[in-house]
């Protein structure tokens, strides 16, 4: 884990620091995401949505298309749930990790579902377009897509931090998946079936949810250890 065998007194101030500049972060996400959502609410037309969709139509073309149809599906619902059990079994069944990892996993991935369907349902905003071929129906604010891609593939990211590998892959590795993130969640406003807004609420919202888990996580496990250590002593 991240602070594996760390004692209170263990924490450096650059760690401390380090640790409020998160909560900090995760605060002022919240916080943004909670001012676009009340625009969204009064129904409230943003300029950043329309120069979004006059840049995409400057660039749009019938390959791209295809190659962006390709890569939404990345963040498709039915993939990111294959993936998300396939992984789910690895860490419980094959991985050295703790068994809290898979439940806060778990936790994660439900917990997003549910989020952004709630909220779906309670700001009710239209898509700027309904194809059904990229899963654009329903309704728009915030983006699903994104905030899967975000919490599935950031959770994978934490998991690569954690793990054995030599640091030589790590950072190629997560760097590919931070690209693939950003990707998903453009691809959405490239096909039309989010505003640029639904995007940055639904990247908003995923990374406020994952790291309220993968701290919920760390602060399981080291309280965990913690008990251990006393147990023996």
């Amino acid at each position: 884990m991240l602070f594996s065998g760390t004692k209170l007194s263990d924490l450096s101030r650059m760690s401390v620091l380090l640790i409020i500049a998160g909560f900090a972060a995760v605060a002022s996400a919240a916080f943004l995401f909670l001012e676009i959502a009340e625009d969204v609410i009064e129904k409230e037309k943003f300029a950043i949505d329309q120069a979004a969709t006059n840049f995409v139509n400057t660039i749009s073309s019938e390959q791209l298309s295809v190659i962006v149809g390709w890569i939404t599906d990345i963040g498709s619902v039915p993939l990111i749930t294959i993936f998300s059990i396939m992984l789910a079994v690895y860490l419980l069944f094959f991985s050295s990790f703790s068994a809290w990892v898979t439940v806060y996993f778990g936790v994660n991935m439900i917990g997003i579902s549910l989020l952004t369907k709630g909220l779906k349902l309670l700001f009710e905003r239209q898509r700027p377009d309904i194809l059904a071929q990229y899963d654009g129906t329903g309704f728009s604010f915030p983006s699903g897509h994104t905030t899967g891609a975000v919490t599935f593939y950031g959770f994978v990211i934490y998991l690569v931090v954690i793990s054995s590998l030599d640091k030589k892959w790590k950072w190629p590795i997560n760097m590919a998946l931070m690209i693939v993130i950003l990707l998903v969640a453009l691809s959405r406003v490239y096909l039309g079936v989010h505003f640029l807004t639904d995007i940055i609420a639904g990247l908003l919202l995923g990374l406020s949810w994952l790291a309220i888990c993968i701290g919920a996580l760390e602060l399981t496990i080291w309280r965990q250890r913690r008990r251990q250590r006393k147990s023996v002593s």
